[in-house]
């Protein structure tokens, strides 16, 4: 499923759109080439979710963990790693595993930025999201489901009369 994003604010829009769509336990990958947008989509993602603090690139941090605001009718932690700078590293699903994004993995929506081929692991279904950003700044965000009911979840996505 490809959406065509014309501004950062539109991408920003759609990841509060996804986020009405998920729930605990559920895993996002994120690719695409740097500056395609994937922190602006889980700042989207993070004001569906209604979560507290700002949503900014955790590259230097590789993970952070936004809890819930009730205040604001907020139920799911979001979990935002990246995964960019253990590219590099000799074993970077070790350093994966050292962050222990599984123990958050059942109770919070987990997105992780760079993460194909490492954290696949943490979930038997998940949601490979990847954006490209073309020379005119459009975003090109294309979800492909892996397992569970994704589909299914994905068409209410692009057909809101689905309930």
């Amino acid at each position: 499923m490809k959406h065509r994003l014309a501004t950062v604010d539109e991408t920003q829009a759609f990841g509060v759109r996804l986020a009405g769509l998920l729930r605990a336990g559920d895993l996002l990958l994120l690719t695409g080439p740097l500056g395609a947008g994937k922190t602006a989509l889980v700042q989207g993602i993070g004001a569906g979710l209604k979560v507290l603090g700002a949503i900014t690139s955790p590259t230097f941090v590789i993970a952070r963990v936004h809890r819930p605001d009730p205040a604001r009718g907020g139920e799911v932690p979001l979990v935002h790693a990246d995964a960019y700078r253990l590219g590099d590293a000799a074993d970077p699903r070790a350093e994966i595993d050292d962050l222990d994004l599984d123990a958050a993995a059942e109770d919070a929506v987990t997105v992780v930025e760079w993460g194909a081929g490492l954290v696949e692991q943490l979930n038997d279904e998940h949601l490979a999201v990847h954006i490209d950003r073309l020379d005119d700044d459009t975003r090109v965000i294309d979800l492909v489901p892996h397992g569970g009911d994704w589909a299914a979840r994905l068409d209410k996505l692009c057909n809101p009369e689905i309930k």
